[in-house]
């Protein structure tokens, strides 16, 4: 069973952290920040505690607008971006992975919002990770 990691409230994910967690997956989260951070993207990424999921979560951001949550899991890491019926089909279009919109397609609504969920191993999944920020970054 897969379990959510970083859920000390008193350890922030530094990169020692981070590096221990994800092991060979800690290259492709790097790769991930450094290129989202930078143009043409101009990401904000934010670590924050969520009581809730009793879980350290990083929001990824373009200026008010979250473009999708990052969680750590053991070895890997998942990208959640969310959608709507109306904005669906614009991620059908995209040149991703169809394993991917597979998945998308078989999620169940979470209240109004579809989420898109990758779990991110290495770089290759970088490109549909990317494709979809671009595309969640020009909607409205």
């Amino acid at each position: 069973m897969e379990t959510i990691q970083l859920k000390d409230p008193n350890t922030p994910p530094s990169d020692e952290v981070l590096k221990e967690v994800l092991g060979t997956s800690f290259d492709a989260f790097d790769e991930l920040m450094k290129t989202v951070r930078n143009a043409p993207y101009d990401l904000v990424a934010g670590w924050n505690y969520y009581i809730d999921g009793m879980a350290w979560l990083c929001k990824v951001q373009f200026k008010k607008k979250t473009v999708f949550w990052l969680s750590v899991w053991d070895h890997y890491f998942k990208t959640a971006f969310y959608f709507t019926e109306k904005t669906k089909p614009g991620v059908l279009e995209l040149e991703i992975s169809e394993p991917v919109k597979t998945d998308f397609i078989e999620k169940k609504p979470t209240g109004k919002s579809i989420p898109l969920v990758i779990n991110v191993t290495g770089k290759e999944q970088l490109g549909d990770v990317l494709r979809i920020v671009e595309y969640k970054k020009r909607l409205k």
